[in-house]
């Protein structure tokens, strides 16, 4: 059984990975503005990814018969200074995620609640990817600066070896 501490954490998990999939969407959409479509595909999945991260959360609460809240989520941004920005807050939210999922993995441990551990090792590995792929790709960003023809590289080539890749790319 699932405690109200827990049960409570991993509702706001399902809701930040929910809004981390409207986030991804609203910079896939700001990078087809922006006429970067690589981008905006790496984007794209990565909006689809995190959907799956909060559905795959659901199905653990529905599995230990908890009961699961879904939450209002807020408006991501939808405009963003730069490329360089809109990937450093990329980078800063996957870090934000990661902090999210170690708090939970704290009160699971606290609290003796192994199935809840076994879940959120996957989600820690998840993370370790993520982390790095977000951080590969704003080097790349910042060491482009604004000269177009390596943004443009960088959006036909890097950015879909990286999303294959898993950030094994550089």
């Amino acid at each position: 059984m699932v405690s109200k501490a827990l049960e409570n954490a991993i509702n706001d998990q399902i809701s930040s990975e929910l809004y981390s999939s409207n986030l991804y969407l609203s910079m896939a959409a700001y990078c087809e503005l922006i006429n970067l479509r690589g981008f905006a595909k790496f984007f794209r999945t990565q909006s689809d990814e995190e959907r799956e991260h909060a559905l795959k959360l659901y199905d653990y609460m529905i599995t230990r018969n908890a009961k699961v809240k879904i939450k209002a989520i807020e408006m991501p941004p939808s405009t963003f200074s730069s490329l360089a920005n809109l990937c450093q807050q990329f980078y800063d939210h996957e870090r934000e995620v990661t902090a999210m999922i170690n708090n939970i993995y704290d009160l699971a441990q606290n609290e003796n609640d192994y199935p809840t551990h076994v879940i959120l090792h996957w989600f820690i590995n998840e993370q370790v990817e993520e982390e790095n792929t977000a951080l590969t790709i704003l080097e790349q960003v910042k060491m482009a600066g604004k000269d177009s023809a390596a943004i443009l590289i960088l959006d036909q080539r890097v950015v879909g070896e990286i999303a294959e890749g898993g950030g094994e790319e550089a």
